[in-house]
């Protein structure tokens, strides 16, 4: 053998067992710099997790990497304005970049799956560079950025979405089907309209200062829903059946008509109130709510005509002229026992309140003293569910 192939062997051999040991890595891989990152270039599947370091001033390339079996993350970094993978098809764990200031582009153009993806403090990101569309994701969270749109989320069945405080973010319009955990949409742009067309079933869904929200075929949430501070003016779930937890339509002074149409059972509390425009509230085939109702505001018309079962506590107050109906229809079911918790039903309060207060003609409503049903179901059930979300 020649002496210089026999030199070339054994330095190939030891090439080889560098290159297996470069792509498997049972700890985080921590990459400073750009160099770092190009080193994994022939690496078709990374064993392990990347961190890009919170000192890396350079751009960083992953190229060449098709699978990351573990995570991949850039936390904390004032510098870096680009991070890209032009080969990465997988990421087994966590994706997340989280308080990045200066990066304006993330460019993944063939990432399809990742077990949860985390987008937050990204002050100057405007788009999402996943040109072949994220398919796969068990959590998705993007808070605290410059995002103008969502274009590249196309995942289908999700445990939890949480799309909070994205200023610019007008349009959210995703094609999920079932989302098991919690979907809240949460403080984006005033503008934002929300079309989820696809939705059948979920668990918890949650929107909060939205101008228009569309989840026309959902025909089952599990959890609560709650629309809460926006700005439509209808809310249609025409093929909603049930709700196993509590339903929450407060504070959207912009709303003039909601519609429940197959909607019969609530197994935990009803509220609809301080929604300013909204005069006519109708579930006309809801037969049970499980907890307590509650409805107080401008009302001028209350129809529930197969309710036959609450029980928890009952309060309507409106300063429109309701009483016949509280007299003829309300009152009975509460006489026949149908309505098992305290019962106020009241027209012509000058300011009413919710369950637990006592109407008034001067003041306003007034607390009667314990905490009502409503207040310790309702705001439990609402309260538990936001500090859940991603912690």
């Amino acid at each position: 053998m020649p002496s210089a192939l026999r030199l070339a062997v054994p330095l190939l051999a030891a090439a080889g067992y560098t290159y297996a040991a470069d792509c498997s890595n049972q700890a985080t891989t921590t990459v400073q710099s750009n160099a770092d990152a190009s080193a994994f270039a022939s690496c078709k599947t990374f064993s392990g997790s990347i961190a890009i370091s919170t000192g890396t001033t350079d751009n960083i390339a992953l190229d060449g990497i098709g699978t990351i079996d573990g995570d991949l993350i850039l936390k904390n970094n004032s510098q870096i304005q680009q991070l890209s993978g032009a080969d990465l098809v997988n990421i087994t764990g966590n994706f997340v970049v989280e308080t990045v200031q200066v990066l304006n582009t993330v460019n993944f153009p063939k990432l399809k799956n990742v077990d949860s993806l985390s987008f937050t403090g990204l002050a100057n990101l405007r788009e999402l560079g996943f040109t072949a569309g994220i398919q796969t994701a068990g959590n998705i969270d993007i808070e605290n950025t410059q995002l103008t749109s969502l274009t590249g989320l196309n995942v289908t069945q999700a445990d939890t979405i949480k799309i909070a405080n994205n200023g610019l973010l007008d349009t959210i319009d995703l094609p999920v089907t079932t989302i098991t955990d919690i979907m809240s949409l949460d403080n984006n742009n005033i503008a934002v309209t929300v079309t989820l067309n696809e939705l059948e079933s979920a668990q918890n869904l949650t929107f909060r200062n939205c101008s228009s929200v569309s989840i026309p075929n959902i025909e089952t949430i599990n959890g609560s829903l709650q629309l809460l501070g926006s700005k439509f003016e209808n809310f249609n779930a025409t093929n909603l059946t049930s709700i196993g937890g509590a339903l929450a339509i407060v504070d959207n002074n912009s709303l003039q008509n909601i519609s429940f149409p197959a909607l019969t059972k609530i197994g935990g509390a009803l509220e609809v109130a301080n929604n300013t425009d909204l005069n006519d509230i109708e579930f006309n085939k809801l037969d049970t709510v499980s907890g307590a109702l509650d409805f107080h505001g401008n009302i001028t018309k209350v129809s529930l005509p197969a309710l036959d079962d609450v029980k928890g506590s009952f309060n309507i107050q409106s300063t429109g002229d309701i009483q016949s109906t509280c007299d003829n229809s309300f009152k009975k079911l509460k006489d026949s026992s149908k309505i098992q918790g305290p019962y106020t039903c009241k027209g012509k309060v000058d300011q009413p309140g919710g369950e637990g207060s006592t109407p008034t003609s001067g003041d306003g409503a007034k607390k009667s003293g314990a905490a009502s049903p409503m207040n310790v179901q309702g705001g439990a059930v609402f309260a538990g569910l936001a500090a859940a979300l991603f912690l």
